[in-house]
Parts: C-alpha cells; structure tokens; sequence
C-alpha cells in the first residue's frame, strides 16, 4: 500500500504553478488602470494645451485681420526762410517806337536792328520837298505882312500928327490905328508859322531820344513816310534800353507783407541752368488789384554784359522770411468734408482721432495748416473711410520725404537744384 502510494505519488502529475504566478498578475492589475489614467490625463491635458493654442491663435488672427494699417508722417514747421518763384517777362527799362514828324521820304538811315546809340545820335535822314516849299511860301508870306506891318506904322503915326493939329477926324485916325495893330498880328502870326516849319524841318534828322538798341527798322531807303503816330503815321525804328532790364512779377496777398524796395532777389533763366542773376526790388505798385489780389513789383537786373534779351521769359525768385512758419502737410493727408478741412491724427495710444485745419498756401505736393496741428504730429497718410473716430490702428512710418520743406510755388517745379552765379556766396537758403 505503502508502495502503490509511493508510486502513485510519483507518477501523479505535477501541480498546477498557478500560485506562484499570482503576484505578477496582482501588479498587472494595479498598474493598468494607473496607467490607463495616466494616458487619459495626458491625452486631456494635451487636447486643453491644443485647444487653448487654437484659441490663441484664432484671437491673433482675429485681432490681426480686424485692425487696420495705416502710414503716417511726422509734421513740423515750414523752413525759417522760404522760396517764392514768380514768373514773369524780361522787358527794357525804356522803349519807343519813333515816327516821322514830317512827311516825305526816306534820303538814307545810318542805324539798324542791333546797333547800340547814344543820346541824339542821327538815326536816318528825310527828304520833304513839300515841308521845304511850306517852308519857303511862308518866308515870303512873312515879307509881306512885314511890309504890310511897316506901311501900316507909318500911317498910323502920320494920321495921329493930322489928329493933333485938327486936320482930320479922330475917327480916320483911330482906323488907322486899328489897321496897324491888324498888321502887326499878322505880322506876328507870319513869323510863328515860319518857325513851326523851321522846327518842323529839323525833324527831317531822326535822332535817338535816348541811349539804347535798336530792335526793329521798318523803313528803307525811299520809302515814303507820313507825319504823326499809331496808324495814322509811319514808324521808322523801335528803340529800347536793354542795361538795365526790368521784370514785373504778381505777388500774392499772402507774401505782400514780405515784399519792400531793395530786396535782392535772384532771376533764373531757362537758357542758362548754370548762372542766377542778382536783381533787386526797386518798386510796387503800392496797391493790389483786386480782381487777382496781388501786388504788381518792379525787379531791375543788370545787364553788363548783354546776356539777357528784352522778351525773354523768366522766373524771380524770392527768398522771403516766414516769422510765423506754419505745419507743412502732405496734400495725400488733407481730407475736404463739408464741415471743413481735416487731417486724420494718430494719439499715443495709436487711435484715430479726425482733426479740423486751416489751410494756407498749396505748395502741390504739400499744404500749409495755419492752425489746428501742432509741431511732431502724426498725421495718417491717404486716409479711408473706416477710419473712424476712435479706432485702434496698427500704425508705420510713411516711407517719403519728411514734410516741412514745403516746394516751390509756382506753375512749373522748383529749378533752383544745381544753380549757381559763378561766385562763392552761400545759397540764401
């Protein structure tokens, strides 16, 4: 018994290892669960991170598309001194068309177009048979009523001996006396006429009234000319003063108050880029015409060597002091509403805030605001509709030229650039 136990001990089979696999099955099902957690938790936390980053990214995205961009420029005054350029054209300080005084014809001239004269120098001879035989009528004319004059003297005085010893009448004698004085007009008026034909005569020699150039000969040698002027006579010469020139410029009522006798100015000619003429104010009109509201100025420019021409078209240029510099804006930053003048300004905080101007001048590419903007404001360039009052905007620099130096005014651009006289004098500027 003992030994089929032992045997059937031995050959029983072996007992199930299921108590020793316990404990790892007893971990397993601690730490699944743990980690089962763990990845829940870290899957939430990231889809929150992911979440919150969307968020945050859809509200830049919101801000960014819903904020507008605008370009502004910084304002400030206009320079301490500015430039005004007027045009206008060259004319001579004198000029005169002379006519022929006497009727008759053209014996020679000794001057033509582009002659320098001087004062009383013959300009050209006339031949008048006609003034000569006027001339020579009233000579004979004058004998007469001298020899009318003298019988009439002696008449008279031997009828007032008759009166005196009663042998005629008093009224015989006060005949005679009138009949004297007749003759004695007469004789007066004879002598006057043959004066006027002798000074009449003398304009036979065409002289120059004054020191110049001739600019124009109409006549020749022969032709026949007529005494008096415009249509009614013949012109001969027309001569001008061409050293000095004069110009005359409109100033407007703006720059008035700058203008005064004396002041240099500079007279830039389109023919020669490289050389400004020195000239000065000599005059003004005194008064605005006031249909244009501008004053009427004289500039004088020497003329040594003859280089400017009487008829050249020119520009002066002014160099006027400006006490009371106003802001200098762009022209693409000026709005005109029907309430006024604006501008559109950007505050510290980067808003929009409209602002009401005055303007002055209008330089093209630039304005003057006389009040309503300050030195270093920002002033939002092509401004928009949906720039409302108020508005944040995301604000950069204008990449332009800094306003302040406003251009030149007048019709055509500015041609000082490059410009010099040869002489070493600083620009007014």
């Amino acid at each position: 018994m003992i030994s089929a136990t032992h045997d059937h001990e031995q050959h029983a089979p072996p007992a199930p290892p299921t108590q020793r696999l316990r404990p790892p099955v007893r971990r397993i099902a601690i730490w699944a669960p743990l980690l089962t957690v763990l990845v829940l938790a870290i899957a939430l936390v990231a889809g929150i991170w992911r979440h919150v980053q969307l968020r945050r990214e859809q509200e830049e995205f919101k801000k960014k598309t819903s904020q507008v961009a605008v370009k502004y420029v910084t304002v400030h005054p206009g320079k301490a001194t500015r430039d005004l350029i007027l045009p206008g054209n060259i004319v001579a300080v004198s000029q005169a068309t002379l006519y022929a005084r006497a009727t008759g014809y053209v014996a020679r001239y000794l001057v033509d177009i582009g002659d320098v004269v001087k004062e009383g120098q013959l300009l050209a001879e006339l031949a008048t048979p006609d003034l000569d035989q006027q001339l020579a009528q009233a000579r004979q004319d004058l004998n007469q009523a001298q020899a009318n004059f003298e019988i009439a003297r002696v008449t008279a005085e031997r009828w007032m001996q008759l009166v005196q010893k009663k042998v005629v009448a008093k009224q015989e004698s006060d005949e005679k006396q009138s009949t004297y004085q007749a003759t004695n007009a007469a004789l007066n008026s004879a002598k006057a006429n043959v004066e006027r034909l002798v000074a009449l005569q003398e304009f036979n020699n065409v002289t120059a009234p004054f020191q110049g150039r001739i600019t124009s000969r109409v006549i020749d040698v022969g032709s026949l000319v007529s005494a008096g002027s415009g249509t009614a006579g013949t012109a001969l010469f027309t001569l001008a003063k061409t050293n000095p020139l004069d110009i005359y410029v409109s100033v407007p009522q703006t720059d008035v108050p700058a203008i005064h006798d004396g002041l240099s100015v500079r007279l830039l000619v389109p023919e020669y880029p490289n050389r400004d003429f020195e000239a000065k104010v000599i005059r003004t009109a005194g008064a605005l015409d006031p249909q244009s509201r501008t004053l009427v100025t004289e500039v004088e420019i020497p003329n040594d060597d003859g280089a400017l021409y009487a008829g050249m078209y020119a520009e002066v240029k002014f160099a006027l002091e400006d006490k009371d510099r106003p802001i200098i804006i762009p022209a693409n930053a000026f709005v005109f509403k029907a309430e006024g003048s604006e501008v559109v300004t950007l505050t510290k905080e980067n808003k929009v805030h409209w602002q009401k101007i005055q303007v002055g001048r209008d330089y093209g590419n630039e304005m003057e605001a006389t009040s309503g903007l300050e030195n270093g404001t920002n002033v939002i360039v092509n401004p928009t509709d949906d720039l409302v009052e108020g508005l944040q905007v995301e604000a950069a620099p204008f990449e332009g030229s800094e306003p302040g130096n406003p251009p030149q005014a007048k019709p055509s651009e500015n041609k000082t650039d490059g410009r010099n006289d040869g002489k070493s004098d600083a620009h007014p500027e």
